[in-house]
């Protein structure tokens, strides 16, 4: 879908529009903003641009990070952010992206696959999603109309970010005891996983 000259336009042009962008500290279960629906945004709203520039700053910093959705950073917001053309499995690669307002118009090819969170350190899960997808949203700061068509990684990454939009975790879509994973990574946010009950009725 994309070669690597497009990813690097992409790179380019965020790097234009969202210069200056701070790395914020990642919110972690079971904080109420990682539960809670966002509001739509205006794309062109100073604020909006200077969150949106700090979403992808974190998500540049962050190890190992394939994208972010705005209430990982605190905001109430429906911005995302993606990148996962370093992931090996990437098939399609829309490049570095943020999108404000971001909807699912459509989906198929339903796949299950282990996934994790860097708000849920230390475990993942089993979560079913479309492999084929279409996103449409706004750019940040012009406003203008995006489009990404994605499949494979890419598209279940940019369903796991429209979770967090909706105030939904990936354990939230998991299936059964068996379906989560503790693994033994603990880098990402921090958060008291003891007391976030829809994690523990799994593990």
């Amino acid at each position: 879908m994309c070669g690597t000259a497009m990813c690097g336009t992409a790179h380019a042009r965020l790097d234009g529009v969202l210069a200056g962008g701070v790395s914020r500290e990642l919110i972690g279960a079971p904080h109420p903003v990682l539960t809670t629906q966002t509001l739509p945004v205006d794309a062109a709203d100073p604020l909006v641009v200077a969150g949106a520039a700090d979403l992808l700053a974190t998500m540049r910093r962050s190890h190992r990070c394939t994208g972010l959705s705005a209430p990982q950073i605190g905001l109430g917001w429906r911005l995302l952010s993606l990148d996962v053309s370093r992931h090996p499995r990437t098939r399609s690669c829309a490049g570095e992206l943020v999108v404000a307002n971001p909807r699912l118009v459509a989906a198929s090819r339903w796949e299950r696959v282990r996934e994790g969170c860097l708000s849920v350190p230390g475990l993942t899960g089993e979560v079913s999603r479309a492999t084929r997808i279409t996103v449409r949203g706004e750019h940040p700061g012009s406003g203008t109309p995006v489009t990404v068509h994605a499949d494979a990684f890419e598209a279940r990454c940019l369903q796991h970010q429209l979770d967090h939009l909706d105030g939904v975790l990936f354990l939230d879509r998991v299936v059964g005891a068996r379906a989560v994973h503790r693994t033994g990574r603990g880098s990402g946010a921090t958060g008291d996983m003891t007391s976030y009950a829809r994690v523990f009725r799994y593990v």
